[in-house]
């Protein structure tokens, strides 16, 4: 064992071997955190002689888990790790509850729901308490359930607590479904993060033993954990205090999910005497790429400092890459990988292209495939494949073709209408019996006999069906596309639904309408439609051929955490983007710590990119630069003619300078004494506050970089909205502002 540290660096090697107290190691970007956790189990065992049964190791995913288990049997001898507890939280935990849980009145048979069982018997507590799905999505109130689970918070305080009419509804939800839980002696996959510390409530005996069997705690990727998960933990952890927590705040980008990221920034509060140690050490990217890094997360109020550094090369600056529109940004994308391909040998595989949300993947799929470049959708799947997609293509195919039994049936219940499958099966039997169609059989639904509700629903479809038909055979394919989600509400639906999945399904639906008014700008002609769905059937067959493993990765920024490529670009990036809408400052260092993300996935090259318009729910729209792009050192970053930003920066001012001296040769400076303490990166142009609308960044003595969100009333009683870069969102009075508009 002592050759075998030798491979660990010095900082390694001293959080492996600091085994007793709690030790927090903050494992920096490609560092090697998983490493020093597999080390220090094996050191555990090998050197301290610890039982593996007295050590428990907590982590994500089960492949997080099973790669340890495999990396530690490689440094210990074969079986040496019998008996050694690792898994995923809810595997452990759902482990002892197995033997344990009948101290809180389960049989130890119980089962587990998953989210679809979870869905069922929250839609049945619903009906049973008359809260209709239409006012308030069932989604809605499992998402919400969900969430105050992970937060520890049982009924009785959630009932006391709820304010707004989504949450007063899933408050009475929660009560019964809880209970009805209980009756069917099941949990779900959040009940196995909190039963654990009812049953330790329950029986204080019990949570004694178990902190006397696991004398030895490890987690991993401390920064996503949950409260319930912290709570857990630190219970079992409270008496011999040995608990070692790998992390890094800089990159908790999963608060959406429930991720608390005060438990890795509080943890020397939690435990005043514990060792921290800093891996710093970057074996993954080039000097240029980790300074573009620590530049960006330095910004973040909130976080532990520290500095990555690399014993790699220089390498090259980050290449900033400016589009007209999206789709000439797709392209750029394509033409670079195929001529950094052909001139310095890299294989489709080690490229990357990362974007903050799934929709995004649009355009750059129908651009690499008409270049013939092949790719995949990591974590995801290709845009036409997505379901909402093919929903919304099945009613377009319908329109063309009512005779489309298969497109009828997809559609026939998207939004839901209640016509279940004993209907569809009637209708069969009436369509055979009048040789009809089985549209044919629900326009003529009322010669057959069916119930009132039925037949409600069923010419309530066919009503739809008919007013897209008209509105196809004189309008654009936007017209009907945009014409179907007014007559279905089917976004308006997944907006009310707001959780996170629903607003990815509502984006992408978004998209496939700014595909639409696109194609309608470009194509006209009574053949629109058709056309459209040539296209669009063409694109989802050429995503069956990819057979090889050498491909272009394509995938969100969250999708990215964990992983590595030799060549990234990171698109999109544009306010409102990325950083996505973002309201209080907690919300805009998450973006920044997603963006030190994307960054930190980059090996050898990095492309930043963004577009100067892009379609936005089907309309063309200006973009502003992203931020981040200019938090970006200006010394690193080249334009594609390859000239670095700082030059080109110092080249604009020059003219100002002389300026300015011809101004002093007067006795007075003609350049304002704010546009020198304007920060790096911002415009040059200064303009008067007249010029002030909408997207116009401005400069504030106090409050810094800005840009203007609205502006209201003229002359001395104008008041412009404007969200600061760190200061949020003000309404301030423009006479007395003085602002600086800068371009």
């Amino acid at each position: 064992m002592s050759d075998i540290l030798q491979q660990l660096n010095d900082v390694q090697r001293q959080a492996v071997q600091t085994t007793s107290g709690p030790v927090m190691v903050l494992a920096g970007a490609g560092s090697g955190k998983t490493r020093v956790i597999t080390y220090r189990i094996a050191y555990l065992i090998e050197q301290e002689r610890v039982e593996p049964h007295q050590i428990l190791a907590l982590t994500f995913t089960n492949k997080a888990a099973k790669e340890m288990r495999h990396r530690i049997d490689q440094l210990l001898h074969q079986g040496s790790t019998r008996g050694l507890w690792i898994g995923t939280f809810h595997s452990v935990f759902a482990r002892i509850l197995r033997n344990y849980i009948h101290l809180i009145g389960y049989n130890s048979n119980f089962s587990i729901y998953d989210s679809d069982d979870s869905k069922s018997l929250v839609k049945q507590v619903m009906k049973e308490l008359n809260i209709d799905t239409d006012s308030v999505p069932v989604n809605t109130i499992q998402g919400i359930i969900s969430r105050a689970k992970n937060n520890f918070i049982l009924p009785p305080q959630f009932q006391r607590d709820a304010a707004d009419y989504n949450q007063q509804k899933a408050a009475k939800v929660y009560e019964v479904y809880t209970r009805k839980l209980k009756e069917n002696n099941a949990l779900d996959f959040d009940d196995l993060l909190i039963k654990p510390l009812e049953l330790f409530v329950e029986s204080p005996q019990l949570l004694e033993q178990l902190q006397d069997y696991f004398r030895y705690i490890l987690i991993d990727e401390y920064q996503d954990t949950n409260r319930a998960q912290y709570l857990v933990a630190k219970q079992l952890a409270s008496k011999h205090r040995n608990i070692f927590v790998v992390g890094d705040d800089a990159q908790s980008i999963y608060s959406w999910r429930g991720a608390d990221i005060t438990n890795i920034l509080n943890f020397q509060q939690d435990y005043p005497d514990s060792s921290v140690f800093k891996l710093v050490e970057n074996y993954r990217s080039t000097q240029t790429i980790l300074k573009a890094a620590n530049g960006i997360i330095r910004k973040n109020r909130r976080q532990i400092e520290k500095e990555l550094v690399s014993h790699k090369s220089t390498g090259e600056p980050l290449t900033l890459i400016e589009s007209f529109n999206e789709k000439r940004e797709a392209d750029k994308v394509g033409e670079y990988i195929r001529s950094l391909k052909l001139s310095k040998d890299y294989e489709y595989r080690d490229f990357a292209v990362f974007y903050r949300t799934n929709a995004q993947s649009r355009v750059l799929e129908d651009v690499l495939r008409l270049h013939r470049l092949p790719y995949r959708i990591f974590g995801s799947v290709s845009f036409y494949k997505r379901k909402e997609i093919k929903d919304a293509i099945a009613y377009l195919r319908f329109i063309l073709n009512d005779h489309d039994n298969e497109s009828l049936l997809r559609v026939i219940n998207f939004p839901p209408r209640k016509i279940g499958d004993v209907s569809i099966n009637k209708l069969r039997d009436f369509a055979e019996s009048r040789n009809l169609s089985l549209y044919g059989a629900i326009r003529h639904a009322a010669e057959g006999g069916f119930q009132a509700r039925l037949l409600n629903a069923l010419n309530a479809f066919s009503s739809i069906i008919e007013q897209l038909k008209e509105i196809s055979r004189e309008g654009s394919v936007y017209d009907v596309l945009n014409s179907l989600y007014e007559l279905t509400g089917i976004p308006l639906l997944l907006r009310a639904e707001n959780t996170p999945e629903a607003m990815a399904r509502y984006e992408n639906l978004q998209e496939l309408l700014s595909m639409a008014r696109d194609f309608s700008d470009h194509h006209q002609g009574a053949n629109g439609l058709n056309d459209f769905m040539n296209d669009i059937a063409l694109a989802t067959d050429s995503d069956e051929i990819q057979e090889s493993d050498n491909y272009v990765s394509l995938m969100t920024v969250h999708a990215a955490k964990g992983l590595e490529f030799p060549v990234v670009f990171i698109t999109g990036l544009e306010e409102k983007l990325f950083p996505l809408n973002y309201y209080e400052q907690e919300e805009l260092e998450e973006e920044r710590r997603l963006f030190y993300v994307a960054l930190t996935r980059a090996q050898e090259k990095l492309y930043l990119s963004w577009s100067k318009s892009r379609y936005h729910y089907g309309q063309p729209q200006g973009c502003i630069r992203s931020m981040f792009i200019d938090e970006v050192d200006s010394d690193i970053v080249e334009s594609e003619g390859g000239r670095l930003l700082s030059e080109s920066r110092m080249e604009r001012e020059r003219p100002r300078q002389g300026v300015q001296q011809a101004g002093r040769f007067n006795g007075r400076s003609s350049v304002p004494s704010s546009f020198h303490e304007r920060p790096r990166g911002e415009g040059a142009g200064v303009k008067k506050t007249s010029d002030m609308k909408a997207g116009t960044r401005v400069h504030h003595a106090m409050f810094g970089p800005g840009v203007v969100m609205a502006v209201q009333g003229s002359g001395s009683r104008q008041k412009a909205q404007i969200k600061f870069r760190n200061a949020g969102e003000k309404t301030l009075m423009v006479q007395y502002a003085n602002l600086t508009i800068v371009s």
